[in-house]
């Protein structure tokens, strides 16, 4: 498989910018899955913690689910970066001033 092919298949056209392709690569899905991640897991952890009062049962299923939800993260982002629904291709001006 060439390189330029290999390069097409791990970036995702999202939009322009002055008129040059805006690409999102696969990485920049998982780094958003690892903050996203951070954010939720403290907030799992804080509710964990409220309901049984625990800090060692809250750490535990804060544990757990960083996890399994960065991976569902993930394959969710990837699945909606196929799909077609709310995007509109913006067709430039046929003339320029």
């Amino acid at each position: 498989m060439s390189t330029a092919t290999e390069q097409r298949k791990s970036e995702k056209q999202i939009g322009t910018l002055d008129g040059s392709p805006i690409v999102e690569k696969h990485y920049r899905s998982i780094l958003k899955a690892i903050s996203w991640r951070v954010t939720g897991t403290l907030d799992t952890m804080v509710v964990s913690y409220i309901i049984t009062g625990s800090f060692a049962m809250a750490a535990s299923i804060g544990f757990f689910e960083v996890f399994t939800k960065m991976a569902l993260y993930y394959l969710h982002e990837r699945v909606w970066s196929r799909l077609r629904i709310g995007l509109v291709v913006k067709q430039p001006p046929d003339y320029s001033i």
